[in-house]
């Protein structure tokens, strides 16, 4: 399988201006405390990470840049250089300078091959003790015209227009945007209509020239011409339809662009709220927002605001722990939240993140016990997604008492509820013990019109947002295994079980020819896969209709209760149909599966049920080449568990038993060689096979790395899935 390095090119931009966003910041702050190791330690581990993340995606020019900024960077932190206001003017050139090709890959798709040579001469002689050359603005005879910015530089106030251009708004009566959405939902439902007139004249030109063979040579001729100009007729009716779809696009884009607002309304009063709440517990906490400029529908603007507000009074009572208690774990008093917002295909993805204590699982599942949630039987059995899963249950909570802030029992529960049943997105946790929680959001850019998909069981016609279904396919009966009773199929080395839809929503099957009803006599099963946060499920439906974006109107006031159904749109031939809501079919479909089975679990290649494929540990702080390597393993069927730094790479592995380790070396908390040291101490890891992979080149690097431990070392820079592929086989089979 070859690797297209293309799609992850979204995800770098995004974590590249994360850590240069950061970096910016550091820098800034390093002027004032210039002998502040920590913070040069983060600088370097952020210009590592980038410099490695473009090293596997083949960005030549950000690698080498971020490589020369490094090296700086390491003089710094090595105490081979001393940090004073030049160095910190040229790093901010630097992190300018690798900003602007960031922006141009976006753009573009390639980085730019020609390097900014005065930079990087800079940055080289800089650590000889030289000073860099100063960079003064072209004069009036210079190659730019005046004012511009010097090469490497970028404007970074207003990344997205042009200077002095002015932005300008219209104001317009909200009841007229309805209205114009309103008219965009009737257009498509009469371009649907639109859609059937070709087919029906290029029948009727058929039936002519059939005809026109049969009978005598007149008649003949003259259906011909007929023949002829119904043809001609369709194929005007096609042009037609192609402009009306550019024009009904472009009404759509321009349409739902007025209903736009940033999410910076619901995030800019987070920082202050949390700094006074925090004064109100006696606790130290700061709240950091990033991807304000995302822009989503007015109306899920406003609902967010309160699920977020919800959120981080959470973070900051349940997660943020008080000064003492994070100095004796060795944390600064001061408590971090961060609240940030990206793009992420056809949606967004909005996460509140807490530097706290995490979920205290035992706490979780002694409440869930009292309550009768949990059979205290099965309470050990309980994966940590699913204890997480617990803290929205309705009414749940682990305080003790009854605050203005905690113990009443809401909260979680309507944040869940109203982004999976109001706004039809998910909501995602995820806890780190001692270290933090992540609660995230995956929200569609508006409610209004959605891309759903139409299909039909048992002579009804349903919908699905598209967001949810991962793909569509055709299983034929031998194709299937059965577990727990229940067939299910494997698609790339992962178990998908399979529910007939009709069975879930209790329709009855309709008889066929042959006198069985539903699927007895199908050779093939058309199967929709959906996936809902970590869960996978197949829906077996009888035939698909149609898929497109369409105006999802509101349920009628007497059918709000059904939370299977979240709205419904209108066919081709005006017929309604009930929009299912995929998170409330995952749970019927637990009911009658039970939980374990609808976890996400990864199967051998349709062998037996009990065939395990090898389970590999990827540990990088970086995200985007965690990714790049989980694709790789997973494609060719190894099951793979992430994690996120050295020291979350130990804690999963001395928790659960892996086959083989990959990581690489540069990591906050434990770096790579420790922690390759580290498992092999472990009596479960002294065999076990250890690859790291890093940007690292330098030879004694390899030797330290083969010191350590480590049974393989791949460079980056070198990095082909071919050759990390054939090392694992040789390892572990």
């Amino acid at each position: 399988m070859a690797l297209d390095l293309q799609k992850f090119i979204g995800r770098f931009v995004q974590e590249a201006r994360d850590h240069l966003t950061g970096m910016e910041a550091g820098v800034n702050a390093l002027n004032e405390t210039p002998e502040d190791a920590e913070a040069i330690s983060a600088l370097f581990r952020s210009a590592h990470t980038v410099k490695g993340s473009a090293r596997m995606l083949k960005l030549g020019g950000i690698a080498e840049t971020a490589h020369r900024l490094e090296d700086v960077l390491a003089a710094l932190r090595d105490g081979r250089l001393r940090h004073r206001p030049e160095i910190g003017d040229l790093l901010l050139r630097a992190i300018d300078g690798i900003s602007t090709r960031v922006d141009l890959l976006e753009v573009s798709g390639a980085d730019p091959v020609e390097l900014d040579q005065g930079l990087c001469d800079d940055l080289a002689r800089i650590l000889t003790g030289e000073t860099p050359v100063p960079m003064a603005p072209p004069e009036g005879g210079g190659d730019g015209p005046p004012g511009a910015a010097a090469p490497g530089t970028a404007d970074r106030s207003e990344p997205t227009r042009a200077r002095g251009q002015r932005q300008e708004t219209v104001r317009v009566p909200l009841a007229r945007l309805d209205e114009l959405i309103q008219l965009l939902g009737v257009m498509l439902s009469s371009q649907a209509r639109l859609r059937r007139y070709p087919r029906e004249a290029q029948a009727l030109a058929h039936t002519a020239q059939c005809l026109g063979e049969m009978g005598q040579t007149g008649i003949a001729r003259g259906l011909a011409q007929h023949a002829r100009a119904v043809q001609e007729l369709a194929h005007g009716l096609r042009e037609e339809i192609q402009a009306q779809d550019s024009v009904t696009m472009a009404l759509n884009d321009r349409a739902l662009a007025l209903r736009m607002l940033p999410l910076s309304m619901v995030f800019d009063p987070l920082p202050r709220m949390v700094r006074e709440l925090g004064r109100t517990l006696g606790k130290e906490v700061s709240c950091e927002t990033s991807g304000g400029d995302v822009e989503l529908d007015r109306e899920i603007i406003e609902r967010l605001g309160d699920c977020l507000v919800h959120s981080v009074r959470n973070a900051v009572d349940h997660g943020i722990e008080d000064g003492e208690t994070r100095r004796a774990a060795g944390k600064p008093t001061l408590g971090r939240i961060r609240v940030s917002a990206r793009q992420l295909g056809a949606g967004v993805a909005v996460d509140v993140v807490d530097d706290g204590a995490g979920l205290n699982r035992q706490r979780i599942l002694a409440k869930a016990i009292a309550r009768g949630l949990v059979d205290p039987a099965d309470a050990e059995q309980l994966s940590d997604a699913q204890v997480a899963e617990l803290i929205f249950e309705p009414g749940f909570s682990t305080s003790d008492i009854i605050t203005d802030l905690s113990g009443r029992g809401v909260g979680l529960d309507v944040v869940k509820r109203t982004i999976v049943d109001d706004l039809r997105g998910g909501v995602t946790i995820a806890s780190r013990p001692g270290r933090g929680s992540t609660l995230g959001f995956k929200l569609p850019l508006s409610l209004a019109l959605m891309r759903v998909l139409l299909f039909e069981t048992s002579g009804q016609a349903f919908a699905l947002a598209a967001q949810h279904v991962v793909e569509i396919i055709r299983v034929a009966p031998g194709e299937t295994i059965t577990v727990a009773g229940r067939p299910a199929v494997v698609l790339r080395n992962e178990l998908v079980p399979l529910i007939p839809l009709a069975e879930l929503l209790g329709l009855t099957a309709p008889v066929s020819a042959s006198g069985r009803t539903g699927e007895a006599d199908q050779t093939l099963r058309l199967v929709v896969v959906i996936r809902v946060s970590q869960s996978k499920l197949g829906l077996v439906v009888d035939r698909l209709l149609d898929e497109g974006d369409m105006l999802i109107k509101p349920l009628p006031a007497h059918m709000r209760d059904c939370h299977l159904i979240g709205g419904i749109v209108s066919a081709g031939d005006d017929a309604l149909v009930s929009v299912l809501q995929a998170p409330s079919i995952m749970e019927v479909a637990r009911r009658v599966w039970g939980e374990t089975a609808l976890r996400s679990s990864t199967a051998g290649p349709a062998r037996a049920e009990d065939a395990q494929p090898r389970h590999i540990l990827v540990v990088d702080d970086s995200l985007n080449t965690r990714e790049i390597e989980q694709e790789v393993l997973q494609a060719y069927g190894y099951r793979v568990t992430t994690a996120e730094d050295g020291l979350d790479g130990w804690q999963k592995a001395v928790g659960g038993h892996f086959d083989a380790v990959l990581t690489d070396v540069e990591m906050p908390r434990l770096d790579g060689f420790s922690l390759t040291a580290k498992l092999r101490e472990h009596e479960r890891y002294r065999t076990v096979p250890i690859v790291i992979i890093t940007s690292r080149q330098k030879e004694e690097d390899k030797r330290r790395g083969i010191e350590v431990g480590a049974d393989a070392y791949i460079v980056k820079s070198d990095f082909e899935q071919s050759s990390l592929l054939e090392t694992l086989r040789n390892l572990v089979g």
